[in-house]
């Protein structure tokens, strides 16, 4: 019988205007995005001025190109609005993905959330029919596709259901439930804003109902988006939830990326309604095109398509748990804890004063962060252990190469975690330039003395 219905499944099309309207949408936003990157100065800041990058594991080899990461900043704007006009879409979304990916692995720095969902996103695109209709491939092809296989929206409706499900789930812990940290620690410093920042963002009661309702929200937006009846208040929910958020928070484009990426989940009248809006500004000759019923992948095609987007959802369901394989406080010790949405769940803070020893004689010096790392770069590795560890092992090749004999690096290293009080983070008694990095339980980072409870999620 499941069998039955999948096949079924397979089969069925849905209008393709609300494809066609996301395609549109998120390229615009993320051709703003890069811009607004530019204008920022981030691009100087971040990948060209600092001496050393972090690098995530297997991907050491990305690294930015001095002046000529501007270039692939360039290549992914353009790409960004061939992708939002539909000009050959699968080679713009393919190089897209590509240059936007190798932009947030070439620090580890920057990571965020929401540009991991973007490289996420950008490559299930990859899959998808998204030029089918009001794209200049239309145009150029003489024809327009009205329908396109239904799963083929519904894979980006269960992505986005991912992200916020997983964030509630996240949430369900004592340290966010019952302490309502870290708002407890963010929300009284927002006192400048008006008619609530003096009064209400001090209160306990406010804190709290944010750190419940955030929760109640990212558990249950998805399925209010997917049921018809509260799909419009679920949407005024979105728009109030990430308008204030970004008032309240410096978290870029993420609000508005969240806020676009759920119409998804409106009817395709909506959408045919945005269609001729933009249609209405077009030229006659690129509106009148042979309609065709509907789009159908190539038998082979259709398989391997449906096949690797399978794959590709399946692995982003099981990604977040991987912590679970790791012994100790994810807060503390952040093992599985990126690519897993959570959001915003942590204020934590670290010191890390180096030693390089020389280890026949004993002698030795502390290392000054600042000749090698910007401040931006200091606060992240401070905090995160293997930031730490790859830290030491550059200033252990440093130092060996400016001819320091039998090179070992120790780190003094203290963390506070969520308002509690700092303490000591990292082993000082471990060489951490004989550690290596892998996917193993880095047991030269110290117990966590307290326990958040999230384990069982």
């Amino acid at each position: 019988m499941p069998h039955h219905y999948l096949s079924k499944y397979k089969q069925k099309h849905v209008d393709a205007a609300p494809l066609a309207v996301f395609r549109l949408l998120f390229g615009v936003m993320m051709f703003g995005s890069i811009v607004r990157f530019w204008m920022h100065g981030w691009i100087d800041s971040f990948y060209v001025q600092p001496k050393f990058f972090f690098s995530y594991y297997g991907f050491e080899w990305v690294k930015p190109l001095g002046n000529y990461t501007y270039l692939i900043f360039i290549i992914c704007a353009i790409a960004s609005l061939l992708v939002a006009f539909g000009y050959k879409y699968r080679i713009a979304i393919i190089t897209f993905f590509l240059s936007f990916t190798y932009i947030e692995l070439m620090d580890k720095t920057t990571y965020l959330n929401h540009y991991y969902f973007i490289s996420i996103l950008s490559f299930l695109l990859i899959f998808l029919p998204a030029n089918a209709r009001c794209s200049l491939d239309s145009y150029f092809r003489k024809k327009e596709y009205d329908q396109i296989p239904k799963w083929t929206i519904d894979a980006i409706k269960l992505l986005l259901g991912m992200v916020y499900f997983y964030a509630g789930l996240a949430k369900l812990n004592t340290d966010w439930l019952l302490r309502a940290q870290p708002l407890k620690i963010w929300l009284p410093s927002k006192y400048d804003l008006p008619f609530i920042g003096e009064h209400v963002m001090q209160q306990d009661w406010f804190h709290f109902f944010m750190s419940w309702g955030g929760a109640l929200y990212d558990l249950t937006i998805p399925f209010l988006l997917l049921y018809r009846k509260t799909r419009l208040f679920a949407f005024f929910m979105v728009l109030f939830f990430h308008i204030f958020t970004r008032v309240l928070f410096p978290i870029g484009m993420f609000p508005y990326i969240m806020i676009v990426s759920s119409l998804i989940f409106f009817d395709a009248k909506f959408h045919k309604t945005l269609i001729y809006w933009i249609q209405k500004w077009l030229p006659a000759r690129l509106t009148s095109l042979q309609r065709i019923s509907k789009y159908q992948y190539p038998p082979l095609t259709k398989k391997i398509t449906m096949s690797l987007v399978a794959f590709f959802l399946l692995v982003q369901l099981l990604l977040p748990w991987r912590y679970l394989l790791y012994p100790g406080e994810l807060f503390w010790t952040e093992e599985g804890y990126r690519f897993s949405w959570r959001v915003m769940l942590m204020e934590k803070a670290g010191y890390a004063n180096f030693k390089i020893v020389d280890g026949k004689t004993g002698q030795f010096f502390y290392v000054d962060n600042s000749d090698f790392l910007t401040s931006f770069q200091e606060k992240q590795m401070s905090s995160q252990p293997d930031f730490i560890l790859e830290y030491a092992h550059y200033l252990g090749d440093h130092f060996t190469q400016q001819g320091h004999q039998n090179v070992e690096v120790y780190v003094d290293s203290y963390a506070a975690l969520n308002g509690r009080l700092s303490t000591k983070y990292i082993d000082s008694k471990v060489d951490l330039y004989k550690e290596k990095e892998s996917f193993q339980h880095k047991q030269w980072v110290l117990p966590f003395q307290h326990e958040i409870n999230i384990k069982g999620l």
